[in-house]
């Protein structure tokens, strides 16, 4: 089950001590990555079933830098400045009540509502008791703030979406990403034929993660090597060498496109039905119950994260910009607070 609940006879943890106010990167107006800087900000008081978690680690997303550039999020920012970041792992410090799923001292991790409430890019944040699950106990709470957003997305896209099963074949493109590396190793673990695109330093890792195809999108076009396949699960789009258009060439008539990148093709629903191809755009949804599920397969190995780079929380700018210069394997994280 994903609730543990506390019985009334249990001992319960003490409330710590938590301040009025805490360090956070903040974002005055839409801008570069050198717009992000650390000030002191209010402590988000949480409402309802939102849990209040000190942030050990926080997962830094593609839809960060987009909403710091004023693209992704950024049109629900009502209040600025703004602190940012989906990713969160930490520690409950305030439940919202005593039987509740998540008691206080229990390590967590999860999807903040940014722009909602305030982001975890800061010592403490809110969050939604729905969109929470317990921290892997295999997992450090850096590795854990690598998961959530990255590992919903894959689990929405390979196992809700496209169904993923023994026999059927699926195209991942950019398979070493966040995303990606999620996605390839879901559909293996659900016995799809995976093949995988990516560059050359990260090919034999994706043999490692479970594709039982690569291809090296820097010196052969997939379309001339690769079989008809099922799905295509497309985390590039148009943006980059008509990635999403070529992808049509591979899908089989009544197979199953799944573009994942907001407006990086905007005209792909009409092209795919134009071919008799199935067609879909997919949003990430903050499903604390998938992510029990993830975390289990986390613990038992058969699904493992991989974190490039950690920063600390004065350098969120060097973090966006390492997520925009792209090529990034896995995941990068700020480090926030000590365990």
């Amino acid at each position: 089950m994903r609730f543990r609940s506390t019985r009334p006879e249990a001992t319960l943890q003490p409330a710590p001590a938590v301040p009025e106010t805490m360090d956070a990167v903040v974002l005055d107006e839409p801008g570069s990555a050198q717009a992000l800087r650390v000030d002191r900000v209010a402590v988000p008081n949480p409402v309802l079933s939102e849990v209040l978690v000190r942030v050990v680690a926080a997962g830094v997303n593609p839809i960060d830098a987009k909403t710091r550039a004023g693209r992704g999020m950024s049109s629900a920012i009502e209040t600025w400045p703004a602190v940012l970041g989906l990713d969160v792992s930490g520690v409950v410090v305030r439940a919202p009540f005593d039987a509740h799923p998540f008691p206080v001292g229990t390590e967590v991790y999860g999807m903040v509502a940014v722009p909602r409430t305030p982001g975890a890019y800061a010592e403490y944040a809110v969050v939604p008791t729905l969109s929470l699950a317990r921290k892997p106990v295999s997992l450090s709470h850096v590795e854990a703030a690598g998961v959530p957003v990255a590992a919903l997305t894959a689990w929405g896209l390979v196992v809700e979406t496209a169904l993923a099963h023994q026999g059927q074949r699926i195209l991942i493109h950019a398979g070493s990403g966040g995303v990606g590396h999620f996605a390839v190793q879901f559909a293996a673990y659900f016995g799809a034929h995976v093949i995988a695109t990516g560059s050359p330093r990260n090919l034999d890792w994706l043999r490692e993660l479970g594709a039982a195809e690569v291809v090296d999108y820097t010196t052969t076009r997939f379309e001339d090597v690769v079989d008809t396949v099922d799905v295509v699960i497309d985390l590039i789009g148009n943006v980059s060498d008509d990635t999403g258009t070529r992808s049509l060439d591979v899908l089989r008539p009544g197979g199953l496109l799944i573009e994942v990148p907001t407006g990086a093709w905007p005209g792909f629903r009409e092209a795919a039905a134009a071919r008799g191809i199935r067609s879909t755009d997919y949003k990430t949804i903050p499903d604390g119950g998938a992510l029990s599920t993830i975390g289990r397969l986390l613990d038992s190995g058969a699904v493992r994260v991989y974190i490039e780079r950690v920063f600390g929380l004065d350098e969120a700018p060097e973090a966006h910009a390492a997520i925009e210069r792209g090529h990034t394997r896995g995941k990068v994280v700020l480090r926030v607070s000590d365990d």
